[in-house]
């Protein structure tokens, strides 16, 4: 019942903010940045704020589902590190006169979801499928680095910090003995994503 408790604590914590960070981010640029790179930047770190409001419910489905508790462990402590991305997004869509999507409920529910099942399937596969989807939120930042102004520092600094954390976080999973999927989970993951991607843009 605990576990449960806490768990409803970081939904409401995740879905309704503010986020408090513990690291520092740089100078605003706001005001440097035409109407358009600002609500193209806006939008771009709105499909980022929705993706890490879909890893603190992923995280939170495998903390309950797994069964080695250093397992359990290391998922609160991932889910504690990426709450500073959940801020810095939020943050800086304000800054950028933007809003958060309204479909974060929806992608929160459907992150536990799929978070918990991967626990029930074994702690190898639920550290495979942790390792996989960190590593194509990897790519999708990259992406975003190459479609954000040059100007936009403050974004693009967030972005490669939030890099950084997601490759260690896919070491960590590999290391504790994430297993391969197969190529058709993966292709499935990529559709998600860009499902997801492509509807956060604009919602």
């Amino acid at each position: 019942m605990d576990k449960w408790i806490v768990g409803f604590d970081r939904m409401l914590k995740t879905l309704v903010g503010p986020v408090e960070t513990t690291r520092p981010l740089d100078e605003d640029n706001a005001g440097s940045l035409s109407e358009f790179n600002k609500k193209h930047s806006a939008a771009l770190m709105r499909v980022n704020h929705s993706g890490e409001v879909s890893a603190q419910a992923l995280y939170l489905g495998q903390s309950l589902t797994v069964r080695r508790e250093d397992l359990k462990t290391m998922f609160r402590q991932a889910a504690s590190e990426e709450v500073d991305h959940l801020g810095w997004c939020e943050t800086r869509i304000r800054e950028l006169g933007g809003k958060t999507s309204r479909l974060n409920p929806v992608w929160f529910a459907g992150s536990f979801a799929i978070g918990a099942c991967a626990g029930f399937f074994g702690d190898g596969v639920s550290l495979g499928f942790l390792a996989e989807t960190e590593r194509q939120v990897g790519e999708h930042l990259a992406g975003h680095l190459e479609k954000l102004a040059v100007e936009d520092s403050r974004t693009r600094s967030i972005v490669l910090m939030m890099q950084a954390d997601e490759a260690k976080h896919e070491q960590s999973a590999r290391e504790a003995g994430g297993i391969a999927l197969p190529a058709p989970v993966r292709i499935l993951m990529r559709l998600c994503s860009s499902v997801m991607t492509r509807t956060t843009y604009r919602i």
